[in-house]
């Protein structure tokens, strides 16, 4: 399955994300804010599939972890979630880096269907993308 970072500085929330994305069989590390996440993200060998962020949390927010992360890793999905409306109008402007921005409270149901959708999404676009330059590589 996939690797997922969550970055969320509400602890029960983090554990409850992670024990709910492992059931599908992720492997998901947590970070306690966006600074920590950064960090996590720009490790040496670090592969991670999706982001998933809260927006609203100390150090670094998810509007400015999501803009880090999408010039580090432009080809990783990111995920954001928010409880407040004005947080969702901040993401507005970021529509072309974020996949979807998930109101809280969620369902567990729901969030691993968005996280499915989104890595399904992905992994189609990277096969077309490997199909692509295929084809190329045969008629050059």
């Amino acid at each position: 399955m996939a690797r997922i970072l969550i970055a969320d500085d509400e602890e029960p929330l983090r554990g409850f994300i992670a024990r709910g994305l492992q059931l599908d069989g992720h492997l998901v590390d947590a970070a306690a804010d966006g600074a920590e996440a950064l960090d996590m993200l720009l490790l040496e060998g670090a592969a991670y599939d999706l982001l998933l962020t809260d927006i609203r949390m100390p150090m670094m927010d998810g509007i400015a972890l999501a803009l880090a992360a999408a010039k580090a890793r432009p080809d990783m999905p990111i995920l954001l979630m928010t409880g407040y409306a004005d947080q969702r109008e901040r993401a507005r402007n970021l529509e072309a880096l974020i996949k979807e921005v998930l109101p809280k409270p969620f369902s567990l149901a729901h969030l691993r269907d968005v996280v499915r959708e989104t890595l399904d999404s992905q992994f189609s676009s990277t096969m077309d993308a490997f199909s692509a330059d295929a084809k190329t590589t045969q008629h050059a």
